[in-house]
């Protein structure tokens, strides 16, 4: 299986760290975010992986080629041009991505020890067009499923937004769950993706999910932490040695 770790974004709320790097290589109890999400997905074998660049790209190419990529097959997916999100990130990384079987992606700053091949045994249990981990954690933002874990909209918590398919049916009693950021897509993603450009991925989700199954797959209890603050990094070397 190959696998692509979005490692691209500018890392605002990383500050002052990002103001010099990259937010993939601030480090966890000695190791760089990047370093920990590669050697996680080589626990399932896992060797074959894209990385996009964009903010700082250079420090982190240089990062892989010092380490000889930690052990495994690192392909840049070069975004220095354009910022492209987590959408449009994926879609750029298409060639590299190419094959017959299902491929993952991972957000840089998110570490877990879900367990991958649990995703992928109820990826192939149902055969969704994308599963991806969810858990009950607290989220100004949530994703919202039936009694099946199927997608149907999107809400925020805070300002009572929603997106979704489930609008247009008047669906009643979702369940709300936080996005883990592990996601397994079947190859055929590429030809449905209707956005263009910069995107996030939830876009394509919400376009999708009305016409293609889109499975969450609830993981709570296991460990996950975002990384997207500097106090996180705190909270992340207590439960990731």
């Amino acid at each position: 299986m190959k696998a692509m770790i979005f490692s691209a974004g500018l890392g605002t709320r990383f500050k002052p760290w990002t103001d010099t790097h990259p937010k993939a290589l601030a480090l966890v109890n000695g190791k760089s975010l990047l370093q920990r999400n590669i050697e996680y997905l080589q626990q399932y074998n896992i060797t074959d992986v894209v990385v996009n660049v964009h903010h700082f790209a250079n420090q982190v190419t240089d990062a892989i080629k010092a380490n000889n990529g930690w052990g495994s097959n690192l392909t840049i997916s070069d975004e220095t041009g354009e910022l492209l999100e987590t959408g449009g990130g994926l879609l750029k990384a298409r060639a590299l991505l190419s094959g017959n079987e299902p491929f993952l992606s991972l957000n840089v700053d998110v570490l877990t020890n879900l367990d991958l091949n649990k995703l992928l045994a109820f990826h192939q249990q149902y055969q969704p067009l994308v599963t991806f981990g969810v858990t009950n954690r607290k989220s100004s933002r949530v994703l919202l499923f039936d009694k099946d874990n199927r997608l149907r909209g999107w809400r925020n918590v805070q300002t009572g937004e929603e997106k979704g398919p489930h609008l247009n049916a008047a669906e009643t009693g979702l369940k709300e769950m936080a996005y883990s950021c592990a996601v397994i897509y079947q190859p055929e993603i590429f030809d449905l993706i209707k956005q263009q450009g910069k995107f996030s991925i939830i876009e394509t989700y919400l376009d999708l999910a009305a016409e293609h199954t889109i499975l969450g797959y609830d993981h709570s209890g296991d460990l996950l932490v975002d990384v997207g603050k500097p106090e996180s990094v705190a909270v992340a070397e207590k439960l990731f040695i």
